[in-house]
Formats: C-alpha cells, sequence, structure tokens
C-alpha cells in the first residue's frame, strides 16, 4: 500500500500519456460547455475595480532579468490601481469571440479554469477580507470581511509570508472546464496554465515594483474550506504572495 501511495504521481503519469491511434474517442457537446466565469450572486458587497494603467516606459527585458521570488514584505498597503492591475496582468480579458473569452495568459483549448480569491490583509481603501476575482466585469466579489492573516498562513504550510504580505491570490481550478474536453488528461492542463497565471503575476508585480513569491507547498482542503469550495469540482492548487518589497 504504501508502494502505491509513493508512485500516484507516476502513476498519473503513465496513465494520462497520450498514445497514437489509442486517442481518446471524445465528441464535444457544445451545448453543456461549461461556463467560463465564476461569479457570485450572493457576495456581500462587489467592488469595480480601477481601470488598469500601464506605464509605457518600463522596460519588459529589465522586468524579465530582475524577476525573482520575494519573502520579506513591508507592513505598507499597496494601492487599488496595482491590485487592479496584478488581476488583469494574471487573466484580465483581451478579446471575446462566440464560444471563448480569451485572457492575458495562454489556456490549453482556451477553456481558463483558474479562478482568483484574493484574500486582501493591506490594501488602501479596501477592508480586509476573502474575495472573488470577477473576471467578467473586472470586479472584486467581497464573499466574507475580516482578517484571515492567520488561516491563510496555515494552509501555506505555516509560511509567515503569507502572513505578512498585502494580498494573497489563491489559485483554485473548477476542473469540469477542462475535463469537458480533455477528460482525465485535463489535469496535466490544469497546473500548465496555473504555471502560466504564476509566471504572469511575477512579472506584473515586478514591473509595479512589488514583491511576489508563489506558494505551491498548501494544505488542500484547509484552503478549500477557507474559500468554501469543495475540493473535488473545484480545488485551492496554488498561492500568490504580494507587498511592498525593501529595497
Amino acid at each position: 500500500m504504501n508502494n502505491q501511495l509513493e508512485k500516484y504521481g507516476n502513476n498519473f503519469q503513465q496513465k494520462s500519456k497520450y498514445i497514437r491511434n489509442k486517442l481518446p474517442q471524445h465528441r464535444l457537446d457544445w451545448t453543456n460547455k461549461p461556463k467560463s466565469f465564476k461569479t457570485y450572486s450572493n457576495a456581500i458587497k462587489t467592488i469595480k475595480l480601477l481601470d488598469p494603467e500601464f506605464d509605457d516606459q518600463i522596460k519588459f527585458w529589465n522586468v524579465v532579468f530582475n524577476r525573482k521570488s520575494t519573502r520579506k514584505f513591508k507592513q505598507e498597503p499597496i494601492t487599488q490601481s496595482h491590485l487592479s492591475q496584478l488581476l488583469y496582468g494574471m487573466t484580465g480579458l483581451t478579446r471575446i469571440s462566440t464560444q471563448f473569452a480569451f485572457r492575458t495568459v495562454p489556456s490549453a483549448g482556451g477553456l481558463f479554469p483558474i479562478e482568483i480569491y484574493p484574500i486582501i490583509n493591506n490594501v488602501e481603501e479596501l477592508d480586509k477580507g476573502i474575495y472573488h476575482y470577477n473576471i467578467a466585469k473586472h470586479m472584486l466579489e467581497l464573499l466574507r470581511a475580516g482578517d484571515f492573516r492567520v488561516e491563510i498562513a496555515k494552509g501555506c504550510l505555516d509560511q509567515q509570508i503569507a502572513y505578512n504580505s498585502a494580498v494573497n491570490f489563491v489559485w483554485t481550478a473548477v476542473i469540469e472546464r477542462s475535463s469537458w474536453k480533455y477528460l482525465q488528461r485535463c489535469y496535466r492542463y490544469i497546473y500548465l496554465d496555473a504555471g502560466h497565471i504564476g509566471q504572469n503575476f511575477y512579472l506584473t508585480a515586478e514591473a509595479l515594483g512589488l514583491g511576489a513569491c508563489t506558494i505551491g507547498a498548501i494544505y488542500d482542503d484547509e484552503l478549500n474550506e477557507l474559500l468554501e469550495i469543495d475540493g473535488i469540482n473545484e480545488t485551492a492548487i496554488y498561492v500568490g504572495v504580494v507587498g511592498k518589497k525593501f529595497k
């Protein structure tokens, strides 16, 4: 039993391989395509984010070269403008077609299974709490008000950076969005999609002069419980922390 548990990653890798002439036979049911966005009709309140504004003086290659993980933050708030640009940089809408809504990151099949829940600790003129990013409207939906720094830090294997950051972005995966097309192989693409978002998060933070770090070591179900999601149809997979860095 222990040997089998140790190899579950190997087993998944082997079982999800594509083999020539043995591809899954699967027709896409466009009438039942999962929704591209998640929204909360019962949110405590909604906050329209500022339109993202971009400094055309920032040099792209400087951003790439200077990008690094930051694990110490000043205990100062970031601005709502910074928050707006971070969210847009991670997964903002760029163009919409009949069947797809494309964003600032690539996604397998244009399905975009990743949702973003900002847990706000220190943003100017925003209440602390658990929010959801309404991608379609570039808006925040407040789900639970309060200080959740202890809970998010515990869910990130007790890492202090999640307690000290200005915002923690919990990235979740809505599995059906990808499995609708890719069946069990969808999990490979979901984690690739999360990686695309993570890199855009780093680059946007660096362009804004902020410190950022991503966290893959999480207690999955503790974060699922915090967000009140079931961990099966939607599950936490990755976290990004951001704040003002020491010069």
